[in-house]
């Protein structure tokens, strides 16, 4: 069998983890398998880097921000090759552009554009094992992009596509997929496979198990996934094609994602065509809108509401000033003490009423919603943020997702 594993950043932590993850690797190899090691910056390395860089300027140039944050990488790699080649095995270590990644160029969030496996195919060949720097790869400029926050995932799942590899391993440092954080509800239970489309969702509002580019990837080449714990040897969550799932269950998982900030623009012209300039010029930007809610009209004007990623506040305040001079709306609020609480599942489209048991659910503990939005198998609230963690407990509790095969049409 072809496999490759992803190991994130606690995985290879320290150096006795990364021994740990050599083992591994060696061990798998050892039974008769190809292999493809895809690992992240150790530990917290990615955001010593952002906070070094701050110490720089305020104001960094992405270019420059991508080839410093590549860096880290390449030290995870680096180790890991040394570890294995110690314990006797074959091994070679590559970054992205090594490795065949190609990108676009949108620096700090590129997107793999095509990957030129020759290299990859012969070292395998010679019978070693390929250790690749997740999250990275190269533009036609030749110089090193990144994939955005959590890319590792991407990289894997890309080349799993790119070799036709057999089974795509995720490991990390929680035992798979879970109903809800268990951070925050101790009675999360595990979930033994998941539909894409189900994880997609659930990686979109903010589970942050997997990638959502990533389940994209593997779902549009049909790759199941094995998401499990990098410290144990306990089976894990498979992401597969919807087929035999958990049966009875039509709300899989409850997210919450703080981060969120919600915006508003006040007096906007009622005529064709403003949204898709305002919407435009925040596209133009590389700013990704979530929720949208248009209120009805009033004397010509209406107002629009919607959400972005905390992390793209400011340049979207930014942007705002200019669509506000540009269309010639009156003026523009927003608010990042927020958050995202989202139910997700597959089965939502068979059984009506899940959103009046969610409505109802957060009403009864007196949380107020700001914004909605559905689609086929979620829905998503905006509350504020110190009610977030409540709101997930109470959603938790009343889908009954801690009870192992319970029907929560039922609850």
């Amino acid at each position: 069998m072809l496999i490759v594993q992803k190991y994130g950043g606690t995985s290879v932590g320290d150096a006795s983890r990364i021994k740990n993850v050599a083992r591994r690797v060696v061990q798998k190899q050892r039974e008769g398998n190809r292999m493809v090691v895809v690992v992240s910056a150790m530990g917290d390395t990615t955001d010593d880097l952002i906070r070094l860089s701050r110490e720089i300027t305020d104001n960094p140039s992405p270019r420059e921000m991508d080839m410093l944050l590549s860096t880290g990488e390449q030290v995870s790699i680096a180790l890991l090759a040394m570890a294995i080649k110690n314990l006797g095995a074959g091994v070679i270590s590559l970054t992205g552009p090594q490795a065949g990644i190609k990108t676009d160029d949108i620096y700090s969030k590129a997107r793999i554009t095509d990957i030129d496996n020759t290299r990859l195919r012969a070292e395998l060949d010679e019978g070693k094992i390929v250790v690749v720097a997740g999250f990275q790869g190269i533009n036609e400029h030749n110089d090193i992009t990144t994939l955005g926050r959590g890319g590792s995932d991407t990289t894997a799942v890309a080349l799993a596509a790119a070799l036709q590899a057999d089974l795509c391993e995720i490991f990390t440092d929680v035992d798979g997929v879970y109903t809800t954080d268990p951070r925050v509800v101790p009675e999360a239970r595990k979930l033994e496979s998941i539909t894409y489309d189900e994880m997609l969702e659930l990686a979109h509002l903010g589970a942050a198990v997997l990638h959502p580019r990533a389940v994209e990837c593997a779902k549009l080449y049909g790759i199941p996934l094995h998401v499990r714990s990098s410290f144990n040897d306990n089976p894990g969550t498979i992401v597969k094609e919807e087929g035999e799932m958990e049966k009875g269950l039509f709300v899989t998982g409850v997210t919450c994602n703080k981060n969120v900030a919600k915006l508003g623009i006040f007096g906007v012209p009622d005529q064709p065509g403003i949204a898709y300039m305002v919407f435009k010029m925040l596209a133009d930007n590389n700013i990704n809108v979530d929720m949208i809610v248009q209120s009805s009209m009033r004397e010509g004007v209406n107002d629009i509401s919607f959400t972005v990623a905390q992390d793209d506040l400011r340049k979207s305040l930014e942007t705002i000033e200019e669509i506000i001079r540009v269309v010639g709306a009156n003026g523009y609020t927003h608010d990042a003490h927020v958050a995202m609480v989202s139910v997700v599942g597959a089965g939502m489209t068979q059984n009506p009423g899940v959103a009046a048991m969610m409505f109802g659910a957060l009403a009864d503990e007196n949380i107020n919603i700001e914004m909605i939005s559905t689609s086929d198998i979620k829905i998503s609230c905006i509350v504020k943020n110190s009610e977030a963690e409540k709101a997930v407990k109470v959603l938790h509790k009343k889908f009954g997702l801690e009870k192992a095969g319970h029907c929560n049409c039922c609850a």
